[in-house]
């Protein structure tokens, strides 16, 4: 099978980095149907399983709804049931599979996320990404906090062709989203994305940081950010269901990154966050390099979460 919009070869890093997923989630599931019938009592442990794996309670319960009504007293094989499983996984994820579109110019996207999430990393790829497509972009360096956040900014600017604009370490992160709105507006660049510390989703004084950031960036461009992106780490579990909760109350999250996928078996996570919040996944990562963060398309993410060909 080949992914739509990258080729097989992304179908390969995709499968491969979620490989711990769907082999916990495969071997659970062989486990289940090999030795007995699908009754009411292997459906119930395919529930628990489902939990386990991170897929959410609800989810869980519509699926092996499915299945009980489906009849499949008589014995099923593994692949038959990962196949079931795909498709409601793909029902899930195909209201979220939607592309980054810009809209604008300048396109302001503010990044936001926890500390380790790869929040700047993910805006180094963005920034490589936009700038195949011919677009011109600026880095701003809003995480003032860390001056490896700083440097690292300016790295990807210089391997990307983009232009940045940073401040001192401990400088006003809000003026700093300011100036650089501004220069982008006479530069007429066509992407603006924004750094901002890495922040822990119970820290109120910084979450309020967070907000007068985007106060200050609408007094200079009245619609900014266009798109406010929370970078989520797969490997957090079911933490990152809180993180969506608390930053899209403080922030107003429009879309999310979910990023190192292929250092999880928790990657069913994506289900349950897209299962409860209906938020727009726009981008997966499943490594380190640019070209490892792609596109979300729920099909092939569905079927490599539960490890079909």
């Amino acid at each position: 099978m080949n992914d739509t919009t990258q080729g097989g070869s992304w179908w390969k890093r995709l499968s491969g980095g979620l490989k711990r997923t769907s082999s916990a989630l495969g071997t659970a599931i062989s486990d289940l149907v090999s030795k007995r019938k699908l009754d009411a009592e292997a459906i119930e442990d395919l529930e628990s399983e489902l939990i386990r794996s991170d897929l959410g309670p609800d989810f869980a319960a519509r699926v092996v709804k499915v299945f009980g009504e489906s009849r499949f007293e008589k014995g099923i094989a593994p692949d038959e049931v990962k196949a079931v499983l795909a498709g409601e996984i793909e029902k899930v994820l195909s209201a979220v599979a939607k592309p980054l579109e810009i809209t604008a110019r300048p396109f302001v996207i503010l990044v936001a996320g926890v500390n380790g999430s790869g929040k700047t990393t993910t805006i180094g790829k963005l920034s490589a990404k936009f700038r195949a497509e011919g677009k011109s972009v600026m880095l701003v360096a809003g995480d003032t906090f860390r001056a490896a956040a700083i440097d690292q900014l300016k790295i990807w600017a210089s391997r990307t062709g983009a232009s940045v604009r940073a401040s001192t370490p401990g400088a006003d992160a809000a003026s700093l989203a300011f100036e650089s709105i501004a220069a982008a507006r006479a530069e007429s660049v066509d992407v603006v994305l924004v750094d901002t510390a890495g922040r822990l989703q119970n820290r109120t004084e910084l979450m309020s940081e967070l907000e007068k950031m985007l106060r200050v960036m609408r007094k200079v461009e009245p619609t900014a950010p266009h798109a406010v992106l929370l970078v989520l780490d797969a490997t957090v579990g079911q933490n990152a269901l809180s993180q969506v909760e608390i930053f899209g109350k403080m922030a107003g999250v429009t879309g999310l990154v979910m990023t190192k996928l292929d250092g999880t078996a928790r990657g069913g996570i994506l289900v349950a966050i897209a299962d409860r919040f209906k938020l727009p996944v726009h981008f997966i990562g499943v490594g380190e390099g640019v070209d490892d963060l792609a596109p979300f398309t729920a099909r092939d993410f569905a079927r490599a979460v539960v490890g079909l060909e």
